[in-house]
């Protein structure tokens, strides 16, 4: 599978209303000062992991990309501004034009980050990078919380592959993203047909409960399955007695049968079971999926149990418990003139609760020990130490307003088997602990 994002016949609609208010309201207000067209630089970082979680995984830059690429203001979505008098014709004028002209860098997608890892840093003028914030922290936020929970789970599973099946529990369309960000976080296949055809990434599927309960017998079920898709086929065994069902689809398919699922039970003690009836039935090669609201958790408990795939929904598509990954889109540099060579100067929010950020722009790299394992995120401003230079993290994805860093969707997905692996070993552990990375801030200077 090597076509993701690759010119597929999806006709993609403006994103130019995935966007709050405040975004449009502020935007009036800075043109009427005079300071729209400020130089500015808007950072995406998180404060903190979720609770527990050793480190985090950069997904749904390729969407953002076709998100920037696609946020216009066409007359229907101006009609609407006007209609609700959101803003006034001097701003409706000022979006009528509105394509993003400016630069964005990031850490390239299906890289591992941690607590204030600048992800994505957004240049232009203040006008144009605002606009973005909404879509760009709803994309991030959503895609980078599925894959980190789906690295989790391809770290408990090992080299069994997952199964992403998670459609019927999420919005229709959260549930494409969500098996791409999967897919990026190293699950194997998906069973939502819109995720293959946006997106290429292999599908899977043959029949569910209901199909078994329409039969007058289950054998009459596994007789028709495996007479439209082949002995290779899975047949579900637990809708009743799953010693008879797995004696039965032996029976119908032959020694041949590709494989059994099942679906519920203490599955640690009937994939034992089921895996001694299949050897002593002759299905030595008959392989056994399991399903069930499976986690992280309930993946790594069966390590021991003879299962060759998992498949995965309701805590996948919801991040195992987190399904958000907390980022926020701070303006961190700005100029004080409307010169476009004024040069930047940091600016920061200052608060209490936790909720202060540091100015001026930054790069980020990644500092490793005598073994070449990855030992602190190094973030700072002004020129980048010799030391670092060939372990920066951040590249160009967006160059004056043109995008240059599309690719399939392969790639990130080996990109984060290769950043997972070069992590310490304690970041597969899914025991609570800390970021296993930290990071290490560079004395902000002056001037940026």
């Amino acid at each position: 599978m090597d076509t993701a994002d690759l010119a597929l016949p999806v006709n993609v609609p403006s994103t130019a209303l995935f966007t709050d208010q405040y975004e449009l309201t502020m935007l009036q207000a800075a043109l009427k000062a005079g300071t729209a067209e400020r130089r500015s630089v808007f950072e995406v970082f998180t404060r903190r992991l979720p609770d527990g979680r050793r480190y985090g995984v950069v997904a749904g830059t390729g969407r953002v990309l076709d998100a920037v690429e696609n946020f216009r203001f066409d007359e229907d979505v101006l009609g609407f501004l006007r209609d609700r008098r959101i803003v006034d014709e001097e701003t409706l004028k000022w979006l009528a034009g509105y394509r993003f002209s400016g630069d964005i860098w990031g850490y390239p997608e299906g890289e591992v980050y941690f607590p204030g890892s600048p992800i994505l840093r957004v240049e232009g003028t203040f006008a144009e990078c605002v606009l973005l914030e909404t879509v760009i922290l709803s994309i991030l936020n959503h895609d980078s919380a599925i894959a980190a929970a789906a690295s989790r789970m391809a770290s408990a599973a090992g080299d069994r592959p997952l199964i992403e099946m998670g459609a019927r529990r999420t919005h229709e369309l959260a549930a494409v993203a969500a098996s791409r960000a999967a897919y990026i976080g190293g699950f194997a296949t998906t069973s939502d047909l819109a995720a293959g055809f946006r997106y290429g990434i292999p599908t899977v599927g043959t029949s569910a409960h209901a199909f078994t309960l329409l039969h007058d017998r289950e054998r009459d079920a596994f007789q028709a399955q495996v007479d439209t898709l082949g002995r290779g086929t899975t047949l579900l065994v637990d809708t009743y007695d799953v010693a008879e069902a797995v004696r039965t689809a032996v029976e119908v398919a032959g020694p041949e049968l590709g494989a059994v699922r099942i679906d519920s039970g203490d599955l640690l003690l009937v994939a034992h079971r089921v895996r001694h009836q299949l050897d002593e039935l002759g299905a030595t090669n008959t392989k056994i999926v399991v399903t069930s609201d499976l986690d992280e958790y309930a993946i790594a408990s069966l390590a021991a149990a003879p299962v060759d795939a998992y498949g995965v929904g309701t805590q996948l598509v919801t991040g195992s418990g987190h399904p958000t990954a907390s980022m926020v889109y701070k303006l961190v540099a700005r100029a004080e003139t409307t010169d476009p060579k004024a040069p930047l100067v940091p600016v920061a929010k200052k608060s209490t609760g936790g909720k202060t950020s540091i100015g001026g722009r930054k790069w980020a790299a990644r500092r490793l020990d005598e073994d070449g394992v990855a030992e602190t995120e190094v973030v700072g401003t002004g020129p980048v130490p010799a030391d670092l230079a060939d372990r920066q993290l951040l590249v160009r994805l967006i160059d004056g307003g043109d995008v240059v860093a599309r690719e399939p969707l392969d790639a990130p997905r080996r990109r984060h088997i290769a950043a997972r692996a070069n992590l310490p070993l304690s970041a597969t552990q899914l025991s609570r602990g800390e970021p296993v990375l930290p990071t290490e801030y560079v004395h902000v200077p002056s001037g940026s």
